[in-house]
């Protein structure tokens, strides 16, 4: 089971001094000039943004978990280039280690991420079909060096699976009796985790996942809401290709990035098997965090398992 908690979560992280940032970079690329400004918004790392078109990301210690890795990220990007070279992702142009300091230097995406701009009605059908074309692809390269890179953890098996299942449901539980939301549901947590078991699959496709390619990750042009590339895969791990597609809070957003995922061929029947598990999952975290879409996602979940029922 892949440990997903903080462990050193009292670790000093500091910003470092722009000359440092700069010094450090300029060993993969001596040209640049200037760091223009610094972006905290992201759960595991600092990104010091250089010049126009370069990121210089950094690990922050408190925010390190044992699955967390921007060596990991590396070498999934690497692979990316090999495999696809046209994917709208970042490339990295260098990483490094200096005393404490891990950090890695790549081009920066353009545009902004989803969760702070409007997406406008008539481009976000297009937006998150392209989306979901560009996951297919990812989940497409070679897996092989990946896995024999060390770097990613395993969780896909049957087993996996179903420990992965309970593992979420009581998380989640936990959370909605300590925030006083109550628990949403008909049935109890412990229902609930019996029913979605008994649909996975004994066999299910595997593979490095991005993780979250949802609004945060996803970039998009500001002012037509196009879709523009996918950002930070340093919590990759190797596992069932559904959790990837269920990010969007809203059910008919990932509909359509589920449809633009099968354009290319339907996936193997393994997928659709565990889909509908992974789907109340992310359920069950829409209801934990977006009151808006609250009901919504109950209404969905609800539909999902009265049809495991019949």
């Amino acid at each position: 089971m892949i440990v997903r908690k903080y462990y050193q979560p009292d670790a000093p992280d500091p910003v470092l001094p722009s000359d440092m940032v700069l010094s450090l970079a300029r060993r993969h690329l001596p040209r640049l000039e200037m760091v223009t400004g610094i972006d905290e918004t992201g759960g595991e790392a600092r990104v010091y943004y250089l010049d126009r078109n370069h990121v210089f990301k950094v690990q922050r210690p408190q925010q390190l978990r044992s699955w967390t890795s921007l060596e990991k990220e590396v070498r999934f990007l690497e692979q990316i280039a090999l495999d696809d070279p046209e994917l709208p992702v970042p490339r990295v142009e260098g990483y490094g280690r200096e005393g404490d300091v891990e950090y890695t230097l790549m081009t920066r995406i353009g545009g902004d991420a989803a969760v702070r701009t409007s997406i406008p009605e008539g481009a976000r059908q297009s937006t998150l079909m392209e989306l979901g074309r560009v996951i297919r692809r990812v989940h497409a390269i070679q897996q092989g060096p990946l896995r024999s890179s060390g770097l990613f953890p395993e969780e896909h098996t049957p087993e996996d699976l179903r420990a992965g299942v309970a593992e979420d449901v009581d998380e989640y539980a936990g959370l909605f009796a300590k925030r006083g939301i109550g628990w949403p549901l008909p049935f109890s947590p412990a229902e609930l985790i019996a029913r979605a078991q008994e649909q996975v699959p004994d066999a299910s496709p595997a593979v490095a996942l991005h993780t979250n390619p949802g609004p945060t990750h996803t970039f998009v042009d500001p002012v037509t809401g196009a879709f523009v590339g996918l950002i930070d895969f340093g919590d990759a791990y190797i596992g069932h290709p559904a959790h990837d597609l269920g990010r969007w809070p809203d059910p008919r957003d990932r509909a359509a990035v589920l449809s633009g995922y099968r354009e290319t061929g339907e996936p193997d029947p393994g997928f659709f098997a565990f889909w509908p598990v992974a789907t109340v999952l992310a359920d069950l975290l829409v209801m934990l965090r977006n009151e808006t879409k609250r009901a919504a996602a109950r209404e969905d979940l609800l539909g999902i398992v009265e049809g495991w029922t019949r």
